[in-house]
């Protein structure tokens, strides 16, 4: 079987479609501002998981947000070879926000 379509790495990514990840919603009963999180850093370049992040504060978000194992999405990236810029990001927000 072969994929429908090909990944598309340069897509410019416009605001309206940085901000549609936050009506994301989990089909598993995870943690809402977990999962939009979640989804973000996996779709995301990192200026655009930038962005998100500050819709996502805006929005009343909670960053520490946990997944069913307890973990919140900094700790998981943090054992990712190219996640320190995306926790940095993280990082920068929740110092912002306290």
């Amino acid at each position: 079987m072969r994929k429908d379509k090909e990944k598309v790495i340069d897509d410019v990514w416009t605001e309206d479609h940085v901000r549609s990840f936050l009506g994301v919603r989990p089909h598993d009963g995870s943690d809402h501002d977990f999962h939009m999180l979640l989804k973000a850093y996996q779709s995301m370049r990192e200026s655009d998981f930038e962005l998100f992040v500050r819709f996502f504060v805006e929005d009343g978000r909670n960053l520490e947000a946990s997944g069913k194992d307890g973990r919140t999405l900094a700790e998981i990236i943090s054992e990712h070879r190219h996640g320190a810029p995306y926790a940095d990001i993280l990082h920068k927000a929740s110092t912002q926000q306290a």
